[in-house]
């Protein structure tokens, strides 16, 4: 098998627009390979627990939007053609869990983010979730930036 050629992409998304492109782009180059797709978001319990006014609700809503938001995605993915698509909910910090375990536990040959998420704070902080996961992950990792407006456009109608 060449090495350029994937057959099990993860994608890391959180409902942010980077993530979103990441996702189109995993959808493509998922299709391109023949490859399995695995979309995967992790609930972010450290920021559901330094919340003020934590409560069960607060993950409730998390993972029902986790749910939505993953369905939607695998919807699109087999509308647009990818053979096999699954979904996974992880929970902890994503920086952690999506190249430490989720990439693992799916046997990935691909890591697919964008290049900026939904935590600006934290990534000001201790660095952004898609630097911690080119640094932990056992395989290839693609960092989708979303500054080609041609390119976004090109994904739009394709999928």
């Amino acid at each position: 098998m060449p090495a350029e050629e994937y057959k099990r992409i993860v994608v890391a998304v959180d409902g942010s627009q980077a993530s979103l492109k990441a996702f189109k782009k995993a959808v493509h180059v998922a299709k391109r390979n023949d490859a399995d797709l695995i979309i995967a978001h992790v609930v972010d319990t450290k920021t559901i627990s330094t919340a003020e006014t934590y409560d069960q609700s607060m993950i409730n809503r998390s993972e029902t939007y986790a749910s939505q938001l993953l369905n939607d995605y695998k919807v699109q993915a087999e509308n647009a053609g990818v053979r096999k698509v699954e979904t996974h909910i992880d929970y902890g910090s994503p920086k952690v869990r999506i190249p430490k375990y989720v990439a693992k536990a799916f046997s990935a040959d691909l890591i697919m983010c964008g290049a900026t998420g939904l935590n600006a704070v934290e990534r000001f902080l201790i660095g952004s979730v898609s630097e911690n996961i080119t640094r932990y992950a056992p395989c290839d990792v693609l960092v989708v930036r979303s500054d080609d407006e041609a390119e976004e456009q090109h994904l739009e109608q394709t999928i």
